[in-house]
């Protein structure tokens, strides 16, 4: 029986630096990323999402969630359940747009503006200023080269929510009392 470490071993020493230089630039990335998220759950005491979100808002307030989606690179039904977080902690507001009764504008409340005044990038906004710093042939290889690592690692049609989404559910949940399973008992 053949191993996975046994074709790692028979690459070429070029293949070998390749697949080291990948494997090392995915674990910075990562790790940034998490140490950002870390850091604004601290200072801002809201997860990632919910900070990109806010950003976003204080940016150009009054954006429908259609807007939002698109700002924050996500799809709608996953920009609407952090601005329900946000909507329950009184971080946003909606109402009705006076000109389009139909549709539904989010507004920052003071809350949320003071929360944006303490907080710091969220980790997307640093992804994606580092993303606009690349040129955009660079940018296209990139994204050719992970649509093909997540198609690879079988995950290309998987859901794809915020950055750090689960984090609120999980901040919330700590607070919970905890559910004894039945191996606790």
């Amino acid at each position: 029986m053949r191993t996975r470490s046994s074709s790692a071993s028979r690459r070429s020493p070029v293949d070998r630096d390749s697949t080291l230089s990948a494997v090392v630039s995915i674990r910075r990335i990562v790790q940034a990323l998490r140490v950002a998220s870390q850091r604004t759950q601290a200072q801002a005491g809201i997860s990632a999402a919910q900070l990109f979100v806010l950003q976003q808002l204080g940016a150009d307030d009054g954006l429908s969630l259609n807007e939002l989606a698109a700002r924050t690179f996500t799809d709608r039904s996953s920009v609407a359940a952090v601005v329900d977080r946000l909507g329950a902690r009184g971080f946003i507001e909606r109402s009705v747009d006076p000109l389009d009764r139909r549709r539904a504008a989010i507004h920052l409340t003071p809350s949320g503006r003071r929360v944006l005044e303490r907080a710091p990038d969220a980790p997307t906004t640093m992804l994606v200023a580092a993303l606009d710093k690349l040129e955009a042939r660079q940018r296209a290889t990139l994204a050719d080269s992970l649509r093909q690592l997540t198609a690879a690692l079988g995950i290309a049609d998987s859901t794809a929510p915020m950055l750090f989404a689960d984090a609120a559910g999980q901040v919330e949940s700590r607070s919970a009392p905890r559910q004894r399973s039945r191996g606790d008992r």
